[in-house]
C-alpha cells in the first residue's frame, strides 16, 4: 500500500522513498523542521511517478523496496531528468552497494543508520552542487572487501569515489589490512578497468634490479641480460601499476620514478629512446613516509607526487565489529573450496574479538582456514579458538620472531641515535629512563584501544593499579576513550 506523507513549506521540495514507515517518518520531520518540502512513499513506482510529473529537487532513495531495486532507478532518473540529484540510503551496508550507487551516478550513498546531521549536510550539498558527471557503466558482481563497520563504510565510500577518478592514490596500513584488495578495486570499478592491473612489491626485489624490473632493460645492459624485457610501467600502459611497499624503494630507483610521474615518459636500464606510458599509479605502504623523508631515505617531492589522494586502511583491531562477518566468510570460503562445513559459536566470535590481531585480515584468514581442516567437529569452539592460537604463538619459529621484532629494533636504533647526541644522555641509566619514558605512552594508549577504553582491564593487563594507570593517564595527557572504567 501507497503511504505518502507531505510536509509543505515554500522551498526545495525532497522525494523520500523508503518501506519502513519510521524512517520515512524520521526523514519527513528532520527535513520539515530544516524548511524543505518533503513528500515520502513507500514504493519506488510512485517515486518514479512523482520524477516523471516533474516534482522534486532532491530523491533519498532506500535500495530494497517491495515492488523495486532503488539503484535501478537511477540510470532512469538520470536520463530523464540529468539535474536530479539522487542519494542512497542503505542497510546493505556492503562495498558493492557503494560502488553501484556512486558508478549509477548517485550523489552521495549513506549507510544506515546514520547520522541525521550528516544526512541534512549531504542535502545541502547536494541541492547546491552543480550537474553530476555522466552516469557511469556499472561493473561486475565480484565482492572484494567485507566490512560493515563505520570505519569500512567510510573506505567503501571513498573507493567509490575515487574509483571513477583517475587521481594517484596512496593507500596506507598495517601489513595484512588488504592494500592491494583496495587497489585492484579502485582498478576493477574504475574507468581503467579493461587496461590491465601490474602488481609489484618494492620489498621483494633484490635493490639492484628494481629499475629494471619497472622500466624494463636492454640487452647486455648488465650481466645476465641476455635480451630486451619491458619493464611493469610498459605492462601496465593503459591501465594501473600498484606500487606495494613504496617505502622499500631504493633512492635512485624514485628519481626515475618521480620523472615518469612529471613527464609521463621514461628509458628503459641500457636504452636510450624515451617510452612514453598512461598508467595510473596506486601505492602503498606500511612504514611513515614522513619519518624515512626526516632520515632522508625517500625524496619529499616524490612522496607529494604519490601522496595526491591518501587512503588509511584501519587495522583489524579498530574494526572488531567486522571480525565475525569476515571469519564466517573465511569458512564458507574454505567449504567452497572443498574443505569441511564448520561454524562458529558465539562464545567462539567473542574469543576472536579479543585477540589484538598483529596479522590483521591475513592471520584471521589463515586462522580459520587452519581450524577448516583441523577442528574435528563441525561446531568451532571459544576452547577450540584459543588452542589454535597459543598453538600458533608457540609455534612461530626463532627467525619469525626475529623479524616481529626487527620493527621495534630498527625503530629503537633510531631513538638511540637521537638520545647519544644528547650530552645528558651520557649519565648512567639516562637512555634507559628516557626510552620507558617515550614508550610509555603510546603503549598506554595502545592497550587502551585494545581495550576500548576499560581503565580496569587495562591495568590488569599492564601490571598496574587502577589508580597509578589513572594518574599516568593524567601526566602523560592520554585521551581518555569512551568505554568502561
Amino acid at each position: 500500500m501507497n503511504v505518502v506523507e507531505t510536509t509543505r513549506v515554500n522551498q526545495a521540495t525532497v522525494l523520500v522513498a523508503d518501506d519502513d514507515r519510521s524512517i520515512r517518518t524520521v526523514l519527513a520531520e528532520a527535513l520539515g523542521r530544516s524548511g524543505y518540502d518533503v513528500r515520502c512513499t513507500s514504493n519506488a513506482a510512485t517515486l518514479w511517478r512523482w520524477v516523471e510529473e516533474g516534482q522534486g529537487d532532491l530523491v533519498i532513495t532506500d535500495v530494497v523496496m517491495p515492488d523495486e531495486n532503488g539503484l535501478d532507478l537511477i540510470p532512469r532518473i538520470r536520463r530523464l531528468r540529468p539535474e536530479l540529484r539522487v542519494v542512497v540510503m542503505s542497510a546493505q551496508s556492503t562495498f558493492l552497494t557503494a560502488v553501484k550507487a556512486t558508478q549509477s551516478g548517485a550523489f552521495e550513498y549513506l549507510p544506515k543508520p546514520f547520522d541525521l546531521g550528516e544526512l541534512l549536510s549531504v542535502v545541502r550539498r547536494a541541492l547546491a552542487a552543480p550537474a553530476l558527471p555522466p552516469e557511469q557503466e556499472g561493473s561486475g558482481e565480484r565482492l572484494p572487501l567485507i566490512g560493515r563497520s563505520p570505519a569500512m563504510q567510510e573506505i567503501y565510500r571513498n573507493i567509490a569515489r575515487l574509483a571513477t577518478a583517475d587521481l594517484t592514490v596512496m593507500i596506507s596500513g598495517e601489513s595484512g589490512t588488504g592494500k592491494e584488495l583496495v587497489a585492484r578495486a579502485l582498478h576493477d570499478y574504475g574507468r581503467r578497468r579493461g587496461g590491465p592491473f601490474v602488481a609489484i612489491n618494492m620489498a621483494a626485489i633484490p635493490r639492484e634490479l628494481v629499475e629494471a624490473e619497472l622500466f624494463g632493460h636492454e640487452r647486455g645492459a648488465f650481466t645476465g641480460a641476455i635480451g630486451r624485457s619491458p619493464g611493469r610501467f610498459q605492462q601496465a600502459d593503459g591501465g594501473t601499476l600498484f606500487l606495494d611497499e613504496i617505502g622499500d624503494m631504493p633512492p635512485e630507483a624514485q628519481t626515475r620514478l618521480l620523472r615518469v610521474l612529471q613527464e609521463g615518459e621514461f628509458t628503459s636500464v641500457g636504452g636510450r629512446q624515451p617510452i612514453k606510458v598512461n598508467v595510473r599509479i596506486i601505492a602503498a605502504t606500511h612504514r611513515d613516509l614522513n619519518e624515512l623523508i626526516r632520515r632522508g631515505l625517500f625524496r619529499d617531492d616524490l612522496y607529494y607526487r604519490l601522496n595526491v589522494v591518501p587512503l588509511r586502511l584501519p587495522p583489524l583491531r579498530e574494526r572488531t565489529e567486522d571480525i565475525g562477518p569476515l571469519a564466517r566468510h573465511f569458512l564458507e570460503r574454505a567449504r567452497a573450496e572443498g574443505l569441511a562445513t564448520k561454524v562458529l559459536e558465539a562464545a567462539a566470535v567473542e574469543r576472536l574479538h579479543q585477540h589484538r590481531w598483529p596479522g590483521n585480515v591475513r592471520e584471521l584468514e589463515n586462522l580459520m582456514r587452519r581450524l577448516a581442516v583441523l577442528n574435528p567437529g563441525e561446531t568451532i569452539t571459544a576452547e577450540a579458538i584459543d588452542a589454535e592460537l597459543r598453538t600458533a604463538q608457540a609455534g612461530a619459529p626463532p627467525q619469525a620472531r626475529a623479524a616481529d621484532e626487527e620493527p621495534l629494533t630498527r625503530m629503537l636504533e633510531r631513538h638511540f641515535q637521537d638520545l647519544l647526541a644528547d650530552p645528558l644522555a651520557s649519565r648512567a641509566g639516562a637512555i634507559y629512563d628516557r626510552v620507558l619514558a617515550d614508550f610509555e605512552r603510546p603503549l598506554i594508549r595502545a592497550v587502551l584501544a585494545a581495550t576500548r577504553g576499560n581503565q580496569i582491564k587495562a591495568a590488569a593487563m599492564l601490571g598496574l593499579n587502577r589508580n597509578t594507570l589513572r594518574k599516568k593517564i593524567r601526566d602523560l595527557e592520554i585521551p581518555v576513550l569512551r568505554g568502561v572504567g
